[in-house]
């Protein structure tokens, strides 16, 4: 197993503490803190790994269908929980994962890697910043956070648009 696929397995055990720290009422006022730092250094294995699995040829199927997706539905579904954003906005949101991935599954199955856009990785960015201005709560930030939150629900649908677009030949059924 290469690096970039044991940087994305261990994201996914840190989700695990990161949802008992975001639901179960264990360490008072330090567990929202514990759930963002873990939310913070998940999401930097996420940046690390993409960058290693690139400069070294490393890309995986396993590696580009869980990159971030795991962990950001993880955060999304915690917060619908908390009450800090709506459901219908994580809805968007996680099935535009679901699109996409089954979006590449089909164009795997044809021999053809897509790799992800810039819409995509903006996305990802606003999602991730999102999340983590979320997790804070700081009060006097609320109204940036509603701006983010508003980006990147804006960015997940373009992003969304361009890669059906973009890639819509992968659909054709080839004769």
């Amino acid at each position: 197993m290469n690096l970039p696929n044991k940087l994305t397995i261990l994201r996914m055990i840190m989700i695990i503490p990161f949802v008992v720290f975001m639901l179960v009422p264990i360490g008072g006022g330090a567990a929202k803190w514990i759930a963002l730092a873990l939310f913070v250094i998940a999401s930097l294995t996420d940046l690390l790994d993409g960058k290693i699995a690139r400069k070294y040829n490393l890309v995986t199927t396993f590696g580009k269908f869980l990159a971030d997706k795991l962990l950001v539905c993880a955060a999304l579904i915690c917060l619908v929980e908390m009450g800090k954003i709506p459901a219908w906005i994580v809805i968007i949101i996680v099935s535009r994962e679901f699109i996409i991935s089954g979006f590449r599954l089909v164009a795997s199955d044809k021999g053809v890697v897509i790799a992800a856009g810039y819409w995509g990785k903006f996305k990802t960015t606003f999602q991730m910043v999102m999340i983590v201005l979320m997790i804070a709560d700081i009060p006097a930030l609320s109204l940036v956070t509603s701006i983010v939150m508003w980006a990147a629900l804006i960015l997940t649908v373009v992003s969304l648009a361009d890669y059906l677009i973009k890639n819509k030949d992968c659909l054709a059924d080839q004769k």
